[in-house]
């Protein structure tokens, strides 16, 4: 109120001063002043806004429980259908077994593996937008890697829409996860695609963009800076916009029911928030649709695009000791039993504490295997702390979900990291990596 008095003293008119009275019988009131000072008098008039400000709570929550209520139904339905392709074929397994009859055990047993791999990728999109999903940024040459998915992107579209890829020739880098970048890419293509029912045009453009503060071009929500733009351009049906406005809500979909989740959008804008980007919507009915991917510039040289290795046999181990911590004693027997059926000794513990015992034990120890979101000390605080016991001892995270999930630093101090679920060949591959340096 002091502050008040003075802005008045100053002569400078107030409106919109909020404070909250007590009446005489008690009530508290919220009230809006303006105050208009005139020679010595300030002329000052009050406006009780408490029914107001309740009536926009009360639509706040009201949003906040649809979204909720849209979110959690979402994930329902689309888990309940996985969850039905996994129990029931495990049923089918388990009275064919009984019956003694084992000539369809492989298919159930691919049916529930490809149920279980499709929710595995729906909580990575649900991950994603929440900005919760495990990356691992590096250094990106983007033209490169949308170069590298040209023919992927050519399978995926139908043969009457027309593909153009161009980047500009000084792009710079950037530093992001380039999974997600490829899925970002192909999700946007896909949405495209179903766009153009009868054919078109699907332009994917990247060059730089340096915005400042002033520029016009700069979304609002984006920090001023040099960034690498990758716009994808189609000439289809274009959206709303009541329909741009939920376009990044989760599950939020104009596709009928079972042709999509409606995460993928959603996706696209976690994983840009998370990579300290933004991404961004041009849209109009009748004229197509232009998304602006934007992800920070990297002052430096990115490494080259490698091409996707051969698939090998699944490489085991010669002896060396393995210790695993790991809380859900389900999965940590898992990995145990795969560590012995690949020739590894493992050793395991139930939380971070008792990792840091063995640890601090005199035997050997060649690598270090610990989930992230262990209780008590978490697997980050138990790899530190092994390290600093054992100097270059190899650790690999296991993770799917952390509060901090970007795993750069980490990579670079000589860890890496896995995620749930994983198949058994991708953990054996990935040990034998570590281990072999």
């Amino acid at each position: 109120m002091s502050g008040l008095m003075e802005r008045l003293a100053a002569g400078e008119t107030v409106t919109a001063f909020i404070d909250r009275v007590i009446c005489a019988d008690g009530e508290r009131r919220t009230v809006m002043w303006t105050a208009v000072p005139e020679g010595n008098l300030s002329y000052v008039v009050g406006r009780d806004i408490t029914e107001q400000r309740q009536a926009e709570a009360a639509l706040r929550q009201a949003q906040k429980m649809e979204a909720v209520g849209q979110l959690t139904g979402g994930i329902a339905h689309d888990f309940n259908n996985l969850l039905t392709g996994i129990v029931g074929s495990l049923d089918l397994m388990q009275t064919r077994i009984r019956q003694g009859r084992g000539d369809q055990i492989e298919k159930y047993i691919a049916a529930a593996l490809a149920c279980g791999q499709r929710a595995a990728a729906l909580t990575h999109r649900l991950l994603a937008f929440a900005r919760r999903q495990p990356l691992e940024p590096r250094p990106v040459a983007a033209d490169a890697l949308i170069a590298g998915m040209e023919e992927l992107l050519r399978r995926t579209l139908s043969e009457r829409i027309a593909l153009e890829i161009t980047a500009a020739d000084d792009l710079w880098p950037t530093l992001c996860d380039p999974h997600q970048l490829e899925n970002a890419i192909l999700n946007l293509a896909i949405n495209a695609r179903d766009a153009m029912p009868e054919g078109g045009r699907l332009t994917i453009a990247a060059r730089n963009a340096a915005l400042a503060r002033t520029d016009a071009r700069r979304p609002p929500s984006l920090a001023a800076g040099d960034y690498v733009q990758i716009r994808v351009t189609d000439t289809g049906t274009g959206m709303a916009p009541e329909v741009i406005a939920k376009a990044f809500d989760p599950f939020f979909t104009t596709k009928p029911i079972g042709q999509g989740t409606g995460l993928g959008l959603s996706m696209i804008y976690g994983f840009a928030q998370q990579s300290e980007g933004h991404v961004a919507i041009a849209s109009e009915p009748g004229r197509g649709t232009t998304i602006s991917l934007y992800l920070p510039r990297y002052r430096g040289t990115a490494s080259p695009v490698r091409p996707p290795e051969p698939e090998a046999a699944v490489p085991v181990g010669r002896g060396e000791t393995v210790l695993v911590v790991e809380d859900e004693a389900v999965v940590r027997d898992l990995i145990v039993e795969v560590l012995h059926d690949l020739g590894y000794r493992a050793l395991e513990a139930a939380d971070g504490l008792a990792g840091l015992a063995l640890v601090e034990g005199s035997g050997r120890i060649d690598l270090l295997v610990t989930d992230v979101g262990l209780p008590g000390l978490d697997g980050r605080r138990l790899a530190e702390r092994a390290r600093a016991l054992r100097p270059g001892l190899k650790v690999l995270f296991i993770t799917g979900y952390a509060e901090n999930a970007t795993f750069g630093d980490a990579a670079e101090a000589g860890a890496q990291m896995i995620t749930k679920p994983f198949a058994v060949e991708a953990l054996a591959a990935r040990i034998r990596t570590i281990i072999e340096g």
